[in-house]
């Protein structure tokens, strides 16, 4: 049966070059309607005695060339019967409702000017009004059986994933609905489950309703033959979120979730926004959300230097500084290929194309003096916040000399270039393994902390410190992406590696707001929640990627690593600030003329290039500095 129907569509819907119905068979079927329809309203009319009426036969083409002439006007034809839509049915009211008011209007007029006239060219009033009816139930009812016929029929239903929606409230109602009507979804909804009680056992549009006790099996899975869950209840905790999402990827689903309700557009949610589970949903921590009235009172109307400007967290915290209306932002950064995809992306983003003459990109080192002397000249900057540096831990071991070169010197040309050019906040973004550093990157990084806390004047110096950043670049859900999108191994160091996690906006966010309420000498730390650890970071991306036959292999520490990161030294205290999430660190302070003389020596060590000589005076100005690169390890005895 289903196959005689398929080819009857396949007839119907031809396969023209543009693979639609020619409109002039839509016209011609229209008509023909119009034609039964009016034979039809004829019969209802002298259904009991038709040999007894006194209409004449001959005259059956006017009322069907009036509606021609109607839908020729309307364009009723032009529309895709596949796509019917209110639209289209609005249309062909219009044009029946014109021929019906044409007929009316015209029989009053002949029939003023000739009685006899009017009786012999048009039917009774009430056969008009009936054909109108039943003509505009029947071009509308065509139109939706065919868009039926191709959605279930014509389109290929094997290519439907059956879909279970967790969620029988709006989100899930409103949901089902918009997928009913898209025509082009992969999602054929077999079930709703709900966790209120009081919804199981109804059925939402013959949808029934389960309780996640009875859906959440491996048997009710297989009975219904389930491939997707979409979380539809965008008011879920965190906390609840994440049960329901490893519920599902326990039982292989592919899951997704929609957009909070503040997300939909104009109250109604679209297919495009059905969106893939993301890592950071997985990670069992609220997202914290800062204030926004004290970033704005010190950014608006100040011209803002962001240096690292083409990094994940420069780029973001240039992102999010345009959005309080600096006079000017300079995005500084010694990457020319990322600079130059970062100038794109700033330039056509739409809430920035009316800005682009606040926006100013350079390319130089923050290590070059001659260069950020310029910078600093031509911008005058107000604010500064200072996040070029080399993070990435196995290379700084091996290139001792540029990791004290840029994240000490290059943060101390820029920091001493802030107070001679008058700069009012510099914020610095440092790092937890600037903590009891065990490598050179950390240590670069403690440097450069106490460096800044050190100086005083009129430009305050602020610091922030958090750990990795979800999506960073270099981090390692990127590289686990990678090597997942490779078909493997996911590599992991250590079993028992641990590390704190934010998303990058919640890291910028952190920043921003440290920059408006410091007071100079300030490090701030952030609540970064529950440890990490990273095998089963690895273990939730190869769900989430529905690739089990990945392994996941341990490959040893690399130099300079440590199993568990640290966001306050053993000797540091924290104290509170107004956002409970945002705490200060009571830290060691130093004398200027102590920090000086040390931070001398070490850039007489960096000119013999000696890695050993240039380690060892870090660990003479940061003495937690211990090694865990066996080359380096030997100093601390």
């Amino acid at each position: 049966m289903l196959k005689m129907i398929k080819h009857f569509c396949d007839f119907i819907f031809g396969k023209h070059k543009s693979n639609t119905l020619p409109r002039i068979w839509i016209l011609a079927v229209d008509i023909f309607i119009v034609f039964l329809a009016y034979v039809i309203a004829i019969l209802m009319l002298y259904f009991k005695d038709i040999s007894a009426s006194t209409f004449d036969w001959s005259r059956i083409w006017l009322v069907p060339v009036v509606y021609l002439l109607a839908f020729l006007i309307s364009r009723t034809y032009d529309g895709m019967l596949r796509y019917s839509g209110f639209n289209d049915i609005r249309k062909l009211f219009y044009a029946c409702t014109g021929a019906l008011s044409f007929l009316i209007i015209s029989k009053l007029v002949i029939h003023e000017i000739s009685p006899a006239l009017a009786s012999d060219l048009y039917p009774r009033y009430v056969t008009i009004i009936y054909h109108y009816l039943i003509t505009l139930v029947a071009l509308s009812l065509m139109r939706f059986v065919i868009r039926r016929l191709y959605n279930e029929v014509y389109k290929n239903s094997a290519e439907k994933m059956n879909t279970l929606i967790y969620g029988a409230g709006d989100g899930g109602t409103m949901l089902l609905r918009t997928l009913s009507q898209d025509t082009n979804s992969k999602f054929k909804i077999k079930v709703f489950v709900d966790d209120d009680l009081k919804r199981v056992g109804t059925q939402i549009n013959t949808i029934k309703i389960f309780s996640p006790k009875e859906a959440m099996t491996p048997e009710f899975i297989k009975k219904y033959g389930i491939e997707v869950m979409i979380v539809a209840i965008p008011s879920l905790t965190q906390e609840r979120s994440k049960e329901i999402i490893e519920q599902g990827l326990a039982l292989n689903l592919i899951v997704k979730s929609i957009p909070a309700f503040d997300k939909w557009v104009d109250g109604k949610i679209s297919t495009n926004q059905i969106q893939d589970i993301k890592i950071e949903d997985l990670l069992g921590r609220t997202p914290i959300t800062l204030g926004k009235e004290n970033v704005a009172r010190e950014v608006k109307d100040k011209v803002v230097l962001v240096t690292g400007a083409a990094g994940s967290i420069g780029s973001e915290i240039c992102r999010q500084v345009m959005q309080y209306n600096p006079s000017k932002l300079i995005m500084l950064d010694q990457a020319e290929s990322p600079m130059y995809d970062f100038q794109f992306e700033m330039n056509n983003t739409e809430n920035f194309k009316d800005k682009r003459d606040k926006m100013a990109f350079v390319i130089t080192n923050v290590k070059d003096p001659v260069r950020m002397r310029e910078v600093f000249e031509t911008y005058h900057p107000q604010v500064v916040f200072h996040a070029a540096a080399y993070k990435h831990v196995p290379f700084m071991e091996e290139n001792a000399y540029e990791a004290v070169f840029v994240n000490v010197f290059g943060t101390k040309l820029v920091a001493d270039l802030s107070v001679e050019y008058g700069v009012e906040k510099f914020v610095m973004i440092s790092t937890d393994k600037a903590v009891n550093p065990t490598n050179v990157m950390g240590a670069t990084k403690r440097i450069a902390e106490i460096y800044t806390q050190s100086r005083h004047g009129n430009t305050k110096f602020i610091t922030t410190r958090f750990g990795n950043v979800l999506g960073s670049n270099g981090s390692v859900v990127p590289l686990f992406r990678k090597q997942i999108e490779q078909g493997g191994p996911i590599t992991v160091t250590d079993r028992r590696i641990t590390r704190f996690f934010m998303t990058i906006p919640e890291a910028c966010s952190l920043v921003l707001e440290a920059g408006s309420i410091g007071e100079g000498g300030d490090i701030f730390v952030f609540d970064m929640g529950e440890k990490v650890k990273i095998w089963d970071l690895a273990e939730k991306m190869r769900q989430l990627s529905h690739r089990p036959e990945i392994e996941i292999i341990e490959t040893g520490l690399r130099p300079g690593e440590k199993l568990y990161e640290e966001v306050l030294a053993n000797e540091e205290n924290t104290i509170k600030t107004e956002n409970e999430k945002i705490m200060h660190a009571v830290v060691r302070k130093y004398e200027a003329s102590e920090v000086d003389s040390m931070i001398a020596k070490l850039h007489d060590e960096l000119e013999t290039c000696d890695p050993m000589r240039i380690v060892a005076q870090m660990k003479v100005i940061v003495p937690e500095f211990k090694s865990n690169n066996s080359v380096f390890s030997q100093l601390d005895k």
